[in-house]
């Protein structure tokens, strides 16, 4: 089928020179884009010593039953307690739906070590410190901890139990390596 139009006015076959050039500009700007756009993305990633304290041990030896300590992660304080058999016992009489974030014990602690509770050492309404991880600090009327900055009471499993707390102490992500041994994050 031949055309009625004249040889130097029919259109090219083929990829021409500028089809390539057009390919070889999109490649370079994509290429310097990502070049401009990696520093801004990673400089946004958490510094050395951010990432240093993203996970902590704490050695829980130490802690008789019926004491708790108080350590710093992630510039937060962290409550570890050793429960007794007794504030065991009181915390699974506990009725889980009256309270108003419920949660039972085991919802609370690890499977096997029900006997140490770990909680984020930061009231749930305004972000105080709560009381009672320190030996003599008031407890509450519950036993566990007391936030004295607006008077929520906590039991001894870190439930909030009266006062304006919305929800109970936070349980962070831990592990335990060995029956004492504890990695927090």
């Amino acid at each position: 089928m031949a055309s009625d139009l004249p040889a130097d006015t029919l259109p090219p076959q083929g990829e021409r020179r500028r089809d390539f050039i057009y390919v070889a500009t999109g490649a370079f700007a994509a290429a310097g884009a990502a070049a401009v756009v990696w520093p801004l993305v990673n400089q946004m990633n958490p510094s050395s010593d951010v990432l240093a304290m993203a996970s902590i041990d704490v050695d829980l030896s130490a802690i008789q039953p019926g004491q708790a300590i108080k350590v710093s992660w992630r510039g937060k304080p962290v409550f570890a307690r050793h429960l007794t058999p007794a504030e065991i016992t009181d915390a699974k009489k506990v009725d889980v739906a009256s309270l108003r974030d419920p949660q039972s014990l085991a919802d609370r602690t690890k499977a096997g070590n029900e006997q140490w509770l770990i909680t984020l050492g930061v009231c749930t309404h305004l972000g105080c410190v709560p009381l009672g991880a320190a030996e003599g600090e008031n407890r509450g009327d519950f036993g566990g901890y007391f936030c004295p900055c607006h008077g929520s009471h906590y039991d001894t499993a870190a439930r909030v139990r009266k006062g304006p707390a919305p929800k109970n102490l936070e349980v962070p992500d831990y592990k335990f390596n060995t029956p004492t041994a504890v990695t927090i994050g």
